[in-house]
């Protein structure tokens, strides 16, 4: 809202601004870099933790292939729009901003609180993997899904590799700068598995998960020439430092974000009803979800938000692939009543903050 109004001042006073719209992506690729990091770091990866890894994998996943398929047959029959292109279109509304859920969610009980941290941050991931994958292929017969899980076996490779050597260059450091470097290397890695079509959100989340659960490695050998209890107190300096910069950069890449809105955008009737629909369509496959695995649907039931991840997406569409139906006013719209009814959802239910969800 503070870009917005920002915005609206600039054209009251008549202040020409340069276009920052090309800066935007830059924010949201960084800003989910260290998000997915400081989701990770948080996370406990142990056996008592196997039933939540299990209904959070679940949560991310088949709620977002079953609406992106049926959005996918909306617009293609709306929009008089090849499949393809239609399911392009829908990926990036149906995945869950672990930018805008995991800051939101601090303050509730232990198990609600992780589930959304596991499931957004995997939301994350596997949309990315979700929409590339799509994007990158022609056709999805036997050699594209080959190719896909080629793809898979090589980051996993390169995430246990370059999890190890940055973990070793975080012991070995003994400057007094030393995090950012460790930071700038791990956005280095992502970029490069970018240049390659790699999925590397997922070496962000072994690099994370494993200096999150040190406690959890020592009996491997080799983790003993790590020197894990000196690690463990450079790692918690790491997690405050990563923190910071990621509420730096979500609040830069959200004050833009609000700068760029027009308001003929935010207002659009023409697009207000599907923007709605959407959102009931989010909420509907969440309900079942969440009945499905048992949990309880408040307060999980409200937290959806879309944000960072929907607007990434959206930008990397191809122009040739877009579709009339989806355009800027509808991924506004929908990131803006989503995070409405996350809002409504937590203010409502406060006696989850002090309770946990058996």
């Amino acid at each position: 809202m503070l870009g917005f109004a920002m915005r609206k001042l600039s054209q009251l006073l008549d202040i020409n601004i340069p276009d920052l719209t090309p800066l935007l992506p830059i924010f949201g690729t960084v800003g989910l870099i260290l998000i997915v990091l400081e989701g990770s770091l948080e996370l406990e990866f142990n056996a008592s933790k196997a039933a939540l890894i299990k209904k959070s994998s679940i949560a991310s996943l088949l709620p977002m292939l079953f609406l992106a398929i049926l959005l996918s047959f909306l617009f293609q029959y709306f929009g008089q729009a090849s499949w393809k292109d239609s399911l392009i279109n829908a990926i990036p509304l149906c995945i869950i901003s672990s930018a805008i859920a995991i800051p939101s969610v601090k303050t509730l009980s232990p198990f609600n609180s992780e589930f959304v941290i596991y499931e957004s941050s995997l939301s994350d991931i596997l949309g990315v993997l979700f929409f590339n994958f799509v994007a990158l292929n022609d056709s999805f017969g036997f050699a594209s899904f080959g190719h896909f899980g080629l793809q898979l076996i090589i980051i996993t490779v390169v995430s246990f590799v370059a999890t190890i050597g940055l973990a070793f260059l975080l012991n070995k450091i003994n400057h007094h700068i030393k995090f950012a470097p460790i930071i700038l290397l791990v956005i280095l890695i992502y970029a490069l598995s970018k240049v390659y079509h790699l999925p590397g959100l997922i070496i962000i989340l072994v690099f994370g998960l494993f200096l999150g659960n040190l406690d959890e490695l020592k009996g491997i050998p080799w983790i003993s020439k790590l020197n894990p209890d000196n690690l463990d107190k450079e790692v918690r300096k790491f997690k405050e430092l990563t923190i910071e910069g990621a509420f730096l950069v979500r609040a830069l890449f959200f004050l833009l974000f609000g700068y760029l809105i027009q308001t003929k955008e935010l207002l659009n009737t023409g697009t207000m009803v599907w923007a709605g629909g959407i959102v009931m369509a989010i909420l509907v496959f969440r309900a079942i979800q969440l009945k499905l695995s048992k949990l309880a649907l408040s307060p999980l039931l409200f937290i959806a938000p879309r944000g960072l991840i929907t607007i990434l997406l959206f930008l990397a569409i191809e122009p040739a692939q877009r579709i009339p139906l989806v355009n800027k006013s509808l991924i506004v719209q929908v990131i803006v009543m989503t995070a409405l009814v996350m809002m409504l959802g937590l203010m409502t239910n406060k006696g989850a903050r002090r309770t946990a969800v058996s």
